[in-house]
């Protein structure tokens, strides 16, 4: 989407926050991590990267956006410094990569910082499968490890100095071996005084929890103490046949059944006054729906100068258009029936609607993966879209009309890119 994203590019909105790479030995360690991968190096003298290393600049010139995600299954990473771990992830077929490299580069902080002055550190977050077929093959990944290589063999040259080191403590003629004394001087100059240099990581395995992945059109993973649950397609291969004795399996097009798992399995917060009257969650999910209305009814209508006035205006001049549709008047009833009731009762709600009213409880682990598939369900919500499932939001961009690209990009830029921490913290309870 080179030419498309130009808007999302110049207002920061994609590939953004990344870290520039100038300096020619860095581009040059990034050449020996390619190569490493069988890859052609770049020619390019400045490019951008992620958390995991990937490079949107690189991608276009190698014309693979999966470089280093061929399968989308082994994610390969290349770590240049340990300030990455400040960085977004922008291109991934799992949610949790970006998790799990934070938790890496966390675990290993001494040998990140230490190994990356000298040489770059490079590999593959490893797990089961070589390729995904089908759900099963995703389900039996319970664990990945960190396969962790550097370009000048620093790590290698550190285990082989710590053998040494042991030899001279253990064998008492050790010091005798002019070679050896050589060789230990030689891997030093490398690897400086392993006694004080933490050069290889001391955690590479972690446990591989809920997530969503891009395999089969869009696929969630829910882990709870007695079951798995899979939400997606019913046509993605595997769909209720892979351990149907310890799997359930929700259609991602059955709303009152993946509400009722989300509500039973305490993943949300049901419409209460103590939360809804202070974010203005419903006034935003109404808001959404007039502005794609209007997007729908006009479509080459400039929406440059809308303000609430004007949205107000809209709203009373097309009252049919709005009853016919009919969530903006549920939404003014879900308010009142909040303001008099303290709550609102879902029980005769139609199924579709309840995601209007919900959020994810902010305490839970599985937060922002909610808001995901939340946001899966209210389509017309491009804020939700845009901050909990961007590559959702991508694919619905491809499809937008220039003017109502500009629209959004405009909303977004004075909405959440103003303050995203208040805009998260407000609407949906989410604390940095």
């Amino acid at each position: 989407m080179a030419e498309k994203s130009d808007l999302l590019r110049d207002n920061a909105l994609i590939y953004g926050r990344l870290l520039p790479v100038e300096e020619p030995h860095l581009i040059q360690r990034y050449n020996k991590a390619l190569a490493a991968f069988g890859l052609k190096p770049t020619r390019l003298k400045s490019f951008e990267i992620d958390r995991t290393g990937f490079s949107p600049q690189v991608a276009e010139e190698c014309g693979d956006y999966d470089y280093l995600d061929p399968n989308e299954v082994n994610r390969r990473f290349i770590i240049l410094t340990p300030s990455q771990i400040e960085l977004p992830v922008v291109h991934t077929a799992f949610s949790n990569t970006s998790q799990l490299m934070f938790e890496f580069m966390t675990k290993n902080q001494r040998a990140i910082d230490a190994l990356t002055i000298k040489d770059v550190i490079y590999g593959e977050i490893e797990d089961s499968v070589p390729k995904v077929n089908d759900i099963e093959d995703l389900l039996s990944i319970s664990q990945v490890e960190f396969k962790v290589l550097s370009a000048e063999d620093v790590l290698g040259k550190a285990a082989e100095l710590g053998k040494l080191v042991d030899r001279l403590k253990q064998e008492p003629d050790a010091w005798r071996d002019d070679a050896m004394l050589q060789r230990m001087v030689e891997l030093a100059k490398v690897c400086g005084d392993i006694r004080e240099n933490a050069l290889v990581p001391d955690q590479v395995i972690f446990r591989h929890n809920a997530y969503w992945t891009s395999h089969f059109g869009g696929l969630y993973v829910f882990v709870d103490p007695d079951v798995t649950t899979v939400i997606s397609d019913p046509a993605a291969p595997g769909f209720r046949r892979s351990r149907p004795w310890q799997v359930s399996y929700l259609s991602i097009h059955d709303a009152d059944r993946v509400f009722k798992f989300l509500a039973t399995t305490g993943r949300i917060e049901l419409p209460r006054a103590s939360w809804i009257e202070s974010s203005g969650y419903l006034e935003h999910r109404a808001e959404m729906i007039v502005r794609a209305l209007i997007r729908d009814a006009e479509p080459e209508r400039n929406l440059s100068d809308v303000d609430k006035v004007w949205l107000q205006t809209w709203i009373h001049g097309h009252a049919d258009l709005i009853a016919r549709d009919g969530n903006f008047p549920f939404l003014n009833a879900a308010k009142r029936e909040i303001t008099q009731l303290g709550q609102l009762r879902l029980e005769d709600v139609a199924a579709d609607k309840r995601f209007l009213v919900i959020r994810a409880r902010p305490d839970h682990p599985d937060a922002w993966l909610t808001n995901r598939l939340i946001s899966d369900f209210v389509p017309s919500d491009f804020v939700s879209r845009y901050i909990f499932n961007k590559q959702g939001f991508y694919k619905d961009y491809e499809g937008f009309s220039e003017g109502w690209r500009a629209h959004v990009v405009d909303v977004l830029k004075t909405t959440y890119l103003k303050d995203k921490t208040a805009l998260r913290a407000r609407l949906y309870g989410l604390v940095d």
